[in-house]
This record gives C-alpha cells, structure tokens and sequence, in this order.
C-alpha cells in the first residue's frame, strides 16, 4: 500500500512538474466542461461509432431513406441518409446528426442531452400512455392521413400530442380526438376505421416525441377546407397535402 501511495504522489509530481513546463495549468473540470463534453459526444457525424448510430438508421431504413447494414458504423451511406432525410424535412443538410435532426427524428434523450428539453421521464414517451391511448392515436392518424407519407401521418400525431400538452386543448389524447368539431374523421365516422401497422408506427413515433410540425396544433388540406379561420393560422411547414400551422 504504501509503494502505491509513493508511486501515486510521484506520478502525480512528474505531471505537474511537466505542466509547469508547458505552461497547462491542471485544473479540475467543472460542471460546464463535463456537460459540453457529453453533448458533444452526443453529436453524430461520419466516423461516428454505437448504439445511437444504430438507432438513427433503423428509423432512416424503417422510412425510406436508408438501405444499408444497421450496424453502429456512420460511414458515407448513413451521411447521405442523413442529409435526404434533412432535405425533406426543412433542415439544415449537412449529413450532421445535432439537435434539430434528433428532434425530428423523435429521438427525445439524445435531444435532451443537447439541452432540447427534460428527461423522457418525465416527458411524452409511450411509457406514459395506454395501450388504448395508442390504439385511438393511431385510429385518428389512419383516418385523417391513410395514404399521406410517412412522416406526414407522424405530424398529425405530433399534432394531437401537442394540443394534449397545450394548455388551450383537453389534457387527454381523447379529450383530444373527441373535442366537437376538431377532427373530420370523428364528424363523418371515419374514426371507426381499423388502423394499419404504418399508423401505429406513426403514433408510435409521434408519442415518442418526433414532432416534424415543430410544435404545431393545427393542420388542414387547403384543397377540401372550408373554414376561412383556419387560413388565417400562421403556417410552419407543409408536409404532403397538409399545411400545419400555429
């Protein structure tokens, strides 16, 4: 023990005598350094390496824009993935997995480590819903969004998800659904339709905390709307036949 000790305090001595000789001064790290070191890491870009790799090429492969190996390795393919995957949806395309990528891929920890929100605790995970709740989100996304694109049918659950969290909307995704007059699908009985896998995936996604509408509560297909109200919302983005709105 006491070898140990003497080659620990001159270890510890030939490291400060060779700072001293450099000019570095040893300081320990603080608080800021150790977070800006983990949402650093938390950035993916080419020659990136692991598990938050694999995850982001599931949900580009599971969309369309991926269709290579799902193996952890962001090499050239992913990078091109990546950039598409911006491209359609507004973003900056530079092939760099930061914090707006992560928010719309709905990936809601990776976001929260770049300083996007709270634990996925104490946020909008699947955890906190009920089977029910999945299936009735996923009904109202089949009925309003059958046949829209992919990430169109997750923004109609983005949708619903952020009216549940508004202060101005029921607190209950079917508070939601079924508030008069706020879904075609539940005025015309549509609602009632079985939904598909993809619109459970949608709803999925959606709750998991992928919002590509950015925090709207309203959308409408300027084809078939009648409300002049609804034209006058602000719109943030449009995705297929929907525009979506503030």
């Amino acid at each position: 023990m006491k070898k140990f000790l003497l080659a620990a305090a001159i270890a510890l001595s030939c490291a400060a005598a060779t700072a001293a000789g450099t000019g570095i001064a040893l300081v320990q790290p603080t608080a800021d350094t150790a977070y800006t070191a983990v949402a650093e890491a938390a950035v993916l870009r080419q020659g990136s390496r692991g598990a938050e790799v694999k995850e982001v090429q599931r949900r580009l492969k599971q969309w369309g824009y991926y269709s290579g190996a799902v193996d952890g390795i962001f090499g050239a393919g992913t990078k091109a993935a990546v950039i598409a995957f911006q491209k359609k949806n507004g973003l900056t395309a530079d092939g760099v997995v930061g914090k707006a990528t992560y928010a719309a891929l709905g990936m809601t920890d990776s976001y929260n480590a770049l300083g996007g929100g709270s634990s996925s605790s104490s946020g909008g995970g699947t955890s906190n819903y009920t089977s029910s709740d999945l299936y009735l989100l996923a009904k109202c996304i089949y009925a309003e969004g059958r046949g829209e694109v992919y990430t169109g049918q997750v923004a109609i659950g983005a949708v619903i998800m952020n009216r549940v969290r508004s202060s101005s909307f029921p607190n209950s995704i079917a508070g939601v659904v079924y508030q008069k007059g706020a879904f075609t699908a539940v005025t015309d009985g549509q609602i009632n339709l079985e939904p598909d896998q993809t619109a459970y995936n949608a709803a999925r996604d959606a709750m998991n905390g992928w919002d590509p509408t950015y925090g709207c509560l309203y959308y409408y297909n300027p084809a078939v709307a009648t409300s002049s109200w609804i034209f006058n919302r602000k719109t943030v983005t449009v995705i297929g036949k929907h525009v979506f709105a503030i």
